[in-house]
């Protein structure tokens, strides 16, 4: 096995790496050096600024063909994208739920209209697309979803009600992708369809609501004999075929809880700045627990654990082996990680943890890592029954 990156490769991230370093700074200095969230108002603008800056360099979705907007560079470019992007200190991409949960499914269910129509846009961030499956009871268990859509022939769609709930960025974004029951007389996983869903439509409702770090992109989404028309996106709302939601979304939550959602780039870049914070406060040999080492070294080697698996998980991809179900054990890896290596950081802080607003709300988002994706509780199940073979409780 060969694990050395080829000359062309190492090109890519010497150009990748000088690219970000200049940019970034050239972002930071145009908004004061003082970014926000982009979870708030005015943080998601500065980011947008920031994904346009990325768009147009060709780096918005570095691996997409350069007709809809990428560049055209492969998995394992991707990957060293990502690597560099993240050791540069780049933000949190607010158009990551429909360049890396979205698209995917677009390329593998959309036809030739949809892909040419939705794809550039979204990458150009010119669509934002939010994620409309979380329901007020259905989240985790997400086959119990109530939303419904009815066919209106007459005038050529489809009238939506119900609720979305727990919608990262709702309150900002332009579009929604989520699932709706089709077939009022199915149950479970049968009768659901995709669908694909502007937020400017008469009857739907975006409300935006504060989480408890003040923070004000979640919404909850309303629908009120909401009409969707066929033609509101050329190629059509539905993705995938009516009543085939349940495969489609599963393409997605692949996505979500694999590979493309959590490079390994984010967390080894995690996990250096541990070990440097560790290296500057542990000079005094009192000032720290002895066991506080040990889960540094711990946290690093896991994060590249994780960095070689995610090589394995695009071999197979190249080719033609399909993660499935043992995506579980990849979200189960990262979502732990996160937390791990953010919890060790604050230990090392101590006291001076709640003054740290890069650590503290760093550990604030990993915490919602074992929830989101699907909690780790049903991902075990999940690779309890479906990979591992083992019978229901």
């Amino acid at each position: 096995m060969d694990l050395t990156w080829s000359a062309d490769e190492e090109q890519f991230r010497a150009e990748a790496r000088t690219w970000l370093e200049a940019k970034l700074a050239a972002w930071r200095a145009r908004h004061d050096n003082r970014i926000l969230s982009g979870d708030t108002t005015e943080g998601f603008a500065q980011h947008l600024d920031w994904e346009r800056t990325l768009f147009d360099a060709g780096y918005a979705a570095v691996s997409w063909p350069t007709e809809v907007g990428g560049r055209g560079a492969s998995r394992w470019e991707w990957l060293i994208f990502e690597e560099e992007y993240y050791r540069a200190g780049g933000p949190q991409r607010v158009t990551q739920n429909g360049i890396f949960l979205l698209a995917p499914t677009v390329f593998e269910f959309g036809s030739p209209e949809q892909q040419a129509h939705i794809l550039p846009r979204m990458a150009s961030a010119q669509d934002l697309w939010c994620q409309g499956w979380s329901e007020p009871n259905a989240g985790s268990d997400l086959a119990s979803l109530s939303s419904r859509a009815v066919r209106d022939d007459e005038r050529g769609g489809w009238v939506l009600n119900g609720q979305k709930t727990w919608t990262t960025r709702g309150a900002f974004c332009t579009h929604l992708f989520g699932l709706f029951r089709t077939d009022p007389a199915s149950e479970r996983h049968r009768g659901l369809t995709y669908l694909l869903v502007p937020l400017d439509l008469d009857g739907v409702t975006v409300r935006g609501f504060g989480r408890l770090d003040g923070d004000e992109g979640f919404a909850e989404v309303f629908f009120e004999d909401a009409f969707l028309p066929d033609d509101a996106l050329p190629g059509g709302v539905v993705l995938g075929g009516v009543g085939e939601g349940w495969s489609v979304a599963m393409a997605t939550t692949s996505s979500e809880r694999g590979l493309t959602l959590r490079s390994p780039g984010r967390f080894c870049a995690t996990a250096d700045r541990l070990v440097n914070l560790y290296r500057e406060r542990s000079k005094d040999p009192d000032a720290l627990d002895p066991g506080l080492r040990d889960r540094v070294v711990q946290g690093w080697i896991a994060a590249e654990a994780y960095r070689w698996q995610t090589l394995q998980t695009v071999t197979d991809d190249a080719e033609g082996r399909s993660a499935g179900a043992a995506s579980s054990f990849v979200k189960l890896w990262w979502s732990e990680l996160d937390v791990a290596l953010h919890e060790t950081a604050l230990d090392i802080l101590g006291a001076e943890a709640e003054l740290d607003n890069v650590w503290s709300k760093g550990w604030q988002f990993a915490l919602s890592g074992p929830i989101y994706a699907g909690t780790n509780e049903i991902q075990r199940n999940i690779a309890a029954e479906r990979v591992l073979g083992l019978p229901r409780k």
